[in-house]
């Protein structure tokens, strides 16, 4: 079994030994790798010191099929984030992202898309600035990456609704909104035009001034739906969510 190659954001990590470490490698055309890095954290060796987590780098494993870990051959650092280790808000989003991929992606199924969503988010949120910068647009960022997951997913909400009005009901039970008169087993979310409108010019986010609260109520329909995909509440969301939106 020969070796891959390819680029990956360390999404998890354990302590294997006192030399070795076992990690969770979001790889661009490979998807989410769990593998065992042998000696990683030998000062002189083929992982640079070692695996730290959000980071990017070039990696190669030998995958062998019916076998729970990889064996992560090596780890060549590409790229770090310095604020997610300064900025507490930065952090933590950083880490709910992260553990949305491991949460939502079936092991070895690749979303390059989705990979270069999350990169990209990281270094918005995550780039070193001086203090005469303004700050990035990390919530712009994190619905983004939010509402890619769920498109590469197969969650994609449907947010069309023939209906005149300024306030809609979205049904986390199918996915979308309810058109007049339409029934539903499960709740029922009140959701904003202003909020549907948002989503529908995502891609256009970060050039678009859209006002910062509804960006965020954007982002906490998003949470709420991917939380009732889930199942469960990730401590990870509750961290980024935790202050009562306007």
């Amino acid at each position: 079994m020969g070796t891959t190659h390819d680029q990956g954001v360390c999404i998890r990590q354990w302590d294997f030994s006192e030399t070795s470490q076992t990690v969770s490698l979001f790889g661009r055309s490979l998807g989410v790798v769990r593998g065992l890095a042998k000696g990683a954290r030998r000062e002189r060796g083929a992982f640079d010191g070692g695996v730290d987590l959000l980071s990017r780098g070039e990696f190669g494993a030998i995958i062998k099929p019916n076998r729970d870990l990889a064996t992560l051959t090596e780890w060549d650092l590409l790229e770090v984030f310095p604020r997610l280790r300064t900025d507490l808000i930065a952090n933590q989003a950083a880490f709910y992202m992260a553990d949305l991929v491991g949460r939502m992606l079936q092991p070895e199924d690749p979303h390059p898309l989705l990979f270069d969503c999350f990169v990209e988010s990281l270094r918005t949120i995550g780039a070193a600035r001086s203090p005469e910068e303004p700050p990035p647009n990390g919530t712009g960022s994190l619905l983004v990456f939010q509402w890619t997951l769920l498109s590469e997913t197969g969650y994609k909400p449907t947010l069309t609704s023939s209906a005149p009005s300024d306030v809609f009901e979205f049904a986390p039970a199918s996915g979308g909104i309810l058109q007049p008169g339409e029934a539903t087993d499960g709740p029922r979310w009140k959701v904003r035009r202003t909020t549907l409108e948002c989503l529908a010019t995502i891609g256009a986010l970060p050039e678009h001034n859209t006002p910062s609260v509804t960006v965020d109520r954007a982002n906490r329909l998003l949470a709420a739906y991917t939380c009732h995909i889930l199942g469960t509440e990730p401590a990870t969301m509750r961290a980024v969510f935790s202050k009562s939106s306007s």
